[in-house]
C-alpha cells in the first residue's frame, strides 16, 4: 500500500467549502480508479487558517498515476482549490506502507 499525502491551508470562511470540493469531487473521480483504496481529511486550525492534511491510500503508484500523471511527485490542485487556499504544498508526499497495527478484538 501507498500513501498519498498532501497539505495545505484554506482561508477560514472556507474551509467547509474545501471539505465539500474534495468529497464531490476529488474523492468521486478517485474512485473511478482502480487501484485507489480510500481516503482521509484531516485538518487542524494554524495562525493563517485551517490546515488540511489530505492522505489518499493505493495500491500502487501507477494507480496514483493514473490520477496524478506522470510527473507523481507533483500536486493536484484545481483553480477551484486554489482560490480557496492561503498556501499549498506544490508536491507531494508517498510513503509505502511496511506495517499497520490494528488492536485484536476484546
Amino acid at each position: 500500500m501507498i500513501t498519498r499525502n498532501w497539505t495545505g491551508v484554506v482561508k477560514p470562511e472556507r474551509a467547509n467549502d474545501y471539505i465539500a470540493h474534495l468529497q464531490n469531487d476529488t474523492f468521486k473521480k478517485l474512485k473511478t480508479i482502480r487501484g485507489f483504496k480510500h481516503a482521509s481529511i484531516h485538518q487542524r486550525e494554524v495562525t493563517d487558517g485551517i490546515e488540511f492534511l489530505v492522505v489518499t491510500y493505493w495500491d500502487s503508484m501507477e494507480a496514483i498515476k493514473e490520477f496524478a500523471g506522470e510527473a507523481a511527485d507533483i500536486a493536484v490542485v484545481p483553480q477551484i482549490a486554489q482560490d480557496m487556499m492561503v498556501r499549498y504544498d506544490p508536491v507531494v508526499r508517498h510513503y509505502e506502507e511496511v506495517s499497520t497495527m490494528v488492536p485484536a478484538p476484546i
